[in-house]
This record gives structure tokens, sequence and C-alpha cells, in this order.
């Protein structure tokens, strides 16, 4: 790490560590999908209630609803249909993660380029990860998606932190170098800060722990295979002895991404990747 990516990682970390990093906060829709999920008394309808004030996120869970995905005997053509084939749970976990999109925006272009590559990527990953699990685990896909689509999220406050400090935003090398070596960290903490899932918190940094030993497979490893099908072939992925991961082993997956399973699922994948994207 050079100088100036390593000043800034130290000073970003020092932040963290006295609290003092502004963390970003989740979209009100998001809050307001969760609070109505999670509220017992609350019906699908109170859902779609919600939902509905957000016409771009109506029309993304309705195109959800309607993938090859979901294999609806007949076409979803409102919200309410579509709620009631993705059920409570589902929908809120999408909702929340799509309604995320927001966030991944900045008034520097260069800034803003970087926020919607990340988001791009995640919504990729995101697709995959629903698909691993689907066929995989018996862990839930759309809590798989959301773990997709959040992972990369302690990028946001580093993008910011450079969108106010000239000397990083020039020098594209060492801002890498900072997101490489802290996002993981900040992941966490907004996480834990949303109060999301304890399966979910730790997702942005144990997914990148490729040798970590468990009885069973989670969220971390979805997320860990996903990614490295996603950047196969990659500088992000060129230094990784795929065959030394043990998430692979734990999904039941040949780690060689052309596997014929990997193939089988290819058609679906599409499927999936266009959906968050």
């Amino acid at each position: 790490m050079n100088a100036l990516a390593e000043k800034v990682a130290k000073e970003i970390i020092e932040l963290i560590d006295s609290d003092k990093l502004i963390l970003p906060t989740m979209p009100e829709m998001a809050l307001k999908v969760r609070e109505a999920s999670e509220d017992p008394d609350a019906s699908i309808m109170d859902l779609a209630k919600v939902i509905s004030n957000d016409a771009a996120l109506t029309a993304r869970i309705i195109k959800v609803a309607n993938s090859p995905l979901f294999r609806a005997p007949r076409e979803i053509e409102d919200l309410n249909m579509a709620l009631g084939r993705l059920g409570m749970e589902s929908t809120a976990n999408l909702a929340a993660g799509l309604a995320m999109e927001q966030m991944f925006q900045a008034t520097s272009d260069n800034i803003d380029k970087r926020m919607r590559e990340v988001w791009a990527s995640s919504s990729e990953i995101a697709g995959i990860c629903h698909v691993l699990c689907k066929h995989y685990t018996k862990l839930r896909p759309d809590q798989a998606a959301l773990a997709g689509l959040v992972f990369q999220i302690g990028v946001l406050p580093i993008l910011s932190y450079a969108e106010n400090n000239p000397a990083l935003l020039r020098d594209s090398i060492s801002l890498d170098m900072v997101i490489k070596s802290v996002h993981p960290q900040i992941g966490v903490k907004i996480l834990t800060s949303w109060e999301f899932p304890q399966e979910l918190r730790n997702v942005p940094v144990e997914h990148l722990n490729f040798s970590r030993q468990q009885a069973g497979s989670d969220y971390a490893d979805i997320v860990t295979v996903a990614m490295l099908q996603a950047w196969a072939g990659s500088e992000r992925v060129s230094d990784i002895d795929y065959n030394s991961v043990t998430a692979f082993a734990r999904l039941g997956l040949n780690p060689e991404i052309e596997s014929a399973e990997a193939e089988d699922l290819s058609e679906e994948m599409e499927a999936a990747m266009a959906l968050f994207s």
C-alpha cells in the first residue's frame, strides 16, 4: 500500500474505532418496508400500500414476480398479485435491497461512476446468490440476494470521504487500495447499525475468508462463490486459487467455473442477474 492509501486507511479506521465515521442511513422506503414486514399484525395488503408509494420499486417487484425464477402460471399484472406470488418475507427483503439503489449516487462525476459500478456488480452478484442458494442450500434465496446487494456497502463511506478529499479523488490507485483494505470492516459496522440479522452482518468480512472452516454453508459462502463466479478471469480474483476456497465444498460445487453444473444453471443465472441490475 502506498503512502497516501496507508494514511487514508489509517484515518478511516481511527474514525471507525472512535465511532466518528458518518455511516449511511438506510433509505426511508427500505425502513418502511422492513417495519411493515416485521409488524405481526400487518398483511400483504399493508405491505403493498407501503411499496406502492414508490412507482419504480413497484415495477421492479412485479418484474421479479414475472421472472423465470418464480415460474408464475400466469402473468403478474399488479403489486398485490406479485406479493401473493413472492410472499411477504421475500418481498420485504427484495424491496429493502432494491430501495438501497438510491444510495449509490454522488455529486462528483468520478465518484458517481464508481458508485454505480459498485451497485451494478452487487446486483449481478445478488442474482447469482439467489440461484446458488435456491439450488444448493436450504437457506432463503431472498436473504441470499439481499446479502449480495449489500456485501460491498462499506464502499459508500469511503467514496463519500474521497469526494471531500481531492488528493485521494485524483489518485485512483490509492483509492482502490483504501477500498480493498477498509470496506469490509465498514460494511459490518453499517449492517450492524441497520440492525440486519446476525447471519448477514458479517458477510462483508467473512466472504473474503476463503479458508474458513465450519459445519454448513451460510450466506457468506454463497456471496463468496457468487463473487468468484462473477469476477472469474478478471484482475480482481487473478491471484486466488479457487481450489483452496472452502465455500465451494460446503455448497457442493466444483471450483471450476465452467463446470457442467454452472452451465445447467446459466439461463437461470442470466435471468436472476437481469432482475437486480
